[in-house]
């Protein structure tokens, strides 16, 4: 391959593996697409008997800034909150959604949790609840799980 090279090209390829690992390492560093969440009378606290549902995805970037939104089916909401606690207890909320449609709500622009509830978000310890006329206390509710990080992959000889 060096003969058809001009010369000055060879140093520029044998640093092109370096560039490649160097590259994936920042790939890292981009926000995930969010957490994925699931509610249901099951997951509240006292467990709830309803067929109402609700899907969502909630992002937490790690300067803190927190967006997403749930959908719901089934329940006639009439508010819904990111709380903070572990799974199978009641906590308080952390941040308040807001109603854009019949069956959705957001997280209001320029949410952020203190570093106290971001490493309560990485332990698993926030969660939605949506409430409704019929469940003062919350009808659906779904565990914000953070998604597992990957061990650093370690590569030695460049």
């Amino acid at each position: 391959m060096e003969r058809f090279l001009p010369a000055m090209a060879m140093p520029v390829l044998r640093l092109f593996p370096i560039a490649v690992v160097l590259l994936a390492g920042c790939a890292a560093d981009v926000v995930s697409p969010g957490t994925a969440v699931q509610l249901t009378g099951a997951q509240e606290v006292p467990p709830v008997t309803t067929s109402a549902t609700g899907t969502g995805r909630i992002t937490v970037s790690p300067d803190r800034a927190v967006s997403g939104d749930v959908t719901t089916a089934g329940v006639a909401g009439t508010a819904a909150h990111i709380h903070e606690a572990a799974l199978g207890k009641n906590g308080p909320v952390v941040i308040p959604l807001s109603k854009t449609s019949d069956a959705t709500w957001t997280v209001q622009a320029g949410a952020k949790l203190s570093e106290s509830q971001y490493a309560s978000y990485k332990a698993g310890n926030l969660y939605v609840n949506v409430h409704s006329t019929a469940q003062l206390g919350g009808e659906i509710r779904g565990q914000i799980k953070p998604p597992v990080e990957a061990e650093p992959t370690r590569r030695y000889g460049y």
